[in-house]
């Protein structure tokens, strides 16, 4: 299912925002013009990852400094040991989209 979760310019070069598709709290992320979508919760321990500072393609948790790489979901640093979900964007328009599997 696809879920319009901002609109061109609402994510500026480096900058996040918070998203909701369905159930799912979601962070939309603009690194270097491209578009990201993932959970925005931490897999260690519960942390809100938009209230984080977003470095080139990676997310920092701010409650222990773990690390994601928001264009794989990957864990670059401890403490944080899985990898959180991400999800396909695609840009229709001036439309920006999520799409979810269900």
């Amino acid at each position: 299912m696809e879920y319009k979760v901002a609109e061109i310019g609402e994510v500026t070069h480096g900058g996040m925002k918070i998203a909701k598709a369905g159930e799912k709290n979601l962070m939309l992320c603009n690194v270097a013009g491209e578009y990201y979508c993932v959970d925005n919760v931490c897999t260690h321990d519960g942390g809100t990852l938009s209230e984080g500072e977003l470095i080139d393609d990676e997310i920092e948790c701010p409650r222990h400094g773990a690390h994601f790489n928001v264009k794989t979901g990957a864990v670059m640093t401890l403490p944080a040991i899985f990898p959180i979900a991400t999800y396909s964007v695609k840009v229709e328009g001036k439309d920006i989209k999520v799409i979810i599997k269900e």
